[in-house]
């Protein structure tokens, strides 16, 4: 699948979700039925992401709201939650997409739809937090020479001003997939 597919792909499921929301259906319902804008056309890799994100909410809504600082996820407006969500799914379930491309793509998503001048810079730094926080869960769970890194690795964790900062670098520039 070309790149600037699955870029299409993701911003229907982003409308797809979004539509969920706002009509309080299942997201599954809202394709069905019609429902969804008739620029976005679903293709097999944005349903993909829409059931993928339905199945797993309360599982990515749990660690969305554990990488957001004072925000519960309750309050933060439809179209950030739903590009949270979306993004959070891609980086933990879809092997063949770099978790940086995951992030580029919904800070583009953000950009063009968040309601907040901010709203980029919010999701990229949730996400970041997220990514961060993931490669620190594989790299304390991969084993050291017959010894569980959880044995072996420092407790501290990278203090939340550097984790703003790695949020910060996901290089624009990488090519989206």
């Amino acid at each position: 699948m070309k790149r600037h597919e699955r870029s299409l792909a993701r911003r229907c499921a982003l409308q797809v979700l979004y539509q969920s929301e706002i009509l309080n259906k299942p997201a599954d319902q809202v394709v069905d039925e019609g429902l969804v804008p008739a620029e976005a056309g679903v293709d097999d890799y944005a349903r993909m992401l829409i059931m993928g994100v339905s199945s797993h909410k309360s599982e990515l809504d749990r660690t969305i709201g554990e990488s957001s600082q004072n925000w519960a996820i309750d309050r933060m407006p439809v179209v950030d939650r739903s590009v949270l969500r979306l993004a959070a799914f891609e980086m933990e379930y879809v092997d063949d997409v770099p978790v940086s491309v995951s992030i580029n793509e919904a800070v583009e998503l953000a950009k063009e739809f968040g309601g907040e001048d901010d709203s980029h810079r919010f999701v990229n730094g949730i996400l970041g937090r997220i990514a961060r926080d993931s490669a620190l869960e594989r790299a304390v769970n991969a084993p050291i020479h017959g010894v569980s890194a959880a044995q072996s690795a420092p407790t501290d964790a990278c203090a939340d001003g550097e984790a703003a900062e790695a949020a910060d670098a996901v290089p624009a520039d990488e090519a989206s997939l």
